[in-house]
């Protein structure tokens, strides 16, 4: 008979000096985010499917005021960026900023992206290291697919996936908001599922986008999708007749890496809380626990 203890075995950490065992238990992950807002953990099932699957979708994570509110920025950053004070002219501006730290968003990369020493209650243990907001429309996109195989990659490469029994560590990793309903197999995202962890060389199939390899999503806006950069994905284009596609994707990464060549407006930096400048420190992991006197 099959076990129904569902408990799990702490995994054996290698820790920086001497072999020690890192245990996660007595690290200090942030807890709250820049608005004191309670930080939200992965269920099993969610980091299960983002480790199985290479992506995770958490349909409606936002509220339908706050997509209104959200998606009117999005708009008027796309069609009249004027009439925005120009350090807000980004999708780190106005409404869209608390996304960047919002609850859910620092409970994933807590679990698998941050380093535990270069975390606390006043920094977290990542960076957040570009920003861009998507417009589709009927037609929009190229097919183009990319990565994969991130078992094998480089550290420095950034597009890497590790992992021991019981815990997983993603190195680029892509967060992405829709504020526009997706339909399946009409633009969103695509994935060749698993081919993070791939070991073999992909088939000349991959190229064809209707080709079973490929897996989507359907989701309503306000929804919230993670996928980790060493899975093979691409986009699509966009057919959906009845609403075009607004996103922000984003990247995440470990505090000592940076692949994107993109920093914050100064001034929007400047006025952003004191913890969520932490997701822009220097790219370094030395003493780079930032402490709050210094942010």
């Amino acid at each position: 008979m099959a076990s129904t203890d569902n408990t799990y075995a702490k995994p054996f950490i290698v820790d920086k000096n001497l072999g020690a065992n890192l245990d996660p238990d007595q690290t200090d992950l942030t807890r709250t985010n820049a608005d004191g807002k309670p930080v939200v953990e992965l269920t099993q099932e969610q980091k299960y499917i983002f480790d199985s699957k290479g992506w995770v979708l958490i349909p409606g994570v936002l509220t339908e005021n706050e997509v209104k509110e959200i998606r009117e920025f999005g708009y008027q950053l796309r069609d009249d960026p004027d009439s925005i004070p120009e350090h807000e002219r980004s999708p780190l501006g106005g409404p869209m900023q608390k996304l960047a730290d919002h609850p859910l968003v620092v409970g994933f990369m807590n679990e698998f992206v941050a380093y535990p020493a270069l975390a606390s209650q006043d920094c977290y243990g990542f960076r957040m290291e570009s920003c861009s907001l998507m417009h589709r429309t009927i037609g929009d996109t190229p097919f183009g697919p990319h990565n994969g195989n991130g078992l094998w990659r480089f550290p420095g490469d950034s597009h890497f996936y590790h992992c021991v029994p019981g815990r997983a560590h993603s190195g680029l990793t892509r967060v992405v908001w829709e504020f526009n309903p997706v339909k399946e197999g009409q633009g969103g995202t695509l994935f060749v599922t698993a081919s993070h962890k791939a070991v073999y060389t992909a088939p000349p199939s991959i190229q064809d986008p209707d080709s079973p390899l490929w897996d989507t999503y359907s989701c309503p806006a306000g929804s919230l999708m993670f996928f980790t950069e060493a899975i093979t994905h691409s986009s699509s284009a966009w057919t959906n007749t009845e609403n075009d596609r607004l996103a922000i994707f984003s990247c995440y990464n470990t505090v000592d890496t940076k692949w994107h060549d993109w920093d914050p407006h100064p001034t929007l930096l400047e006025s952003m809380p004191p913890k969520r400048r932490t997701l822009f420190r220097p790219v370094h992991a030395a003493n780079n626990l930032i402490a709050p006197e210094t942010v």
